[in-house]
């Protein structure tokens, strides 16, 4: 018998490498929603629905003012077709959503981590600079004193 699941984490999609793997990228991101004081409305999943398909990784930040918890939040996203609640950590809430034609972080794309970004020709060096003044001198094994200073 499967232990009982808190209500808390029923919406978290199931543990594995994927998940860890989508906390990983997300960690960089930043958030693109806002639930504000009208909660969750049709034009906000509609929103979010636009933006996972551009996306696929989204973070959701819960604002203060908002009148469902953050967990209820959490599974009322979650709840709609095809997306998962990777993470909720604090007042941000980390979605996902496989991309029908193109997945990035599954199948053979995510695999092949070579297809997903091209390659870049390694950044050359920039030449020393010239030293200058005593440096120089020194350098070339000139002398480095000067004169006798000349007075006005």
């Amino acid at each position: 018998m499967p232990a009982p699941v808190s209500p808390k984490k029923r919406s978290l999609m199931p543990s594995g490498e994927l998940r860890r793997k989508l906390r990983g990228h997300g960690h960089a991101l930043t958030a693109l929603l806002q639930v504000g004081k009208a909660g969750v409305t049709k034009g906000f999943v509609d929103q979010l629905t636009q933006t996972l398909f551009d996306h696929e990784l989204v973070k959701v930040k819960v604002a203060a003012e908002c009148p469902a918890d953050r967990f209820a939040v959490a599974e009322r996203l979650g709840g709609e077709p095809g997306v998962d609640v990777v993470q909720v950590l604090g007042r941000t809430i980390l979605l996902y959503k496989r991309h029908p034609q193109t997945p990035r972080f599954e199948g053979k794309r995510a695999a092949d981590p070579g297809a997903e970004t091209p390659v870049t020709p390694p950044v050359k060096a920039k030449p020393k600079r010239k030293p200058k003044g005593k440096a120089r001198a020194k350098l070339r094994g000139e002398r480095t004193e000067r004169g006798p200073r000349r007075s006005p």
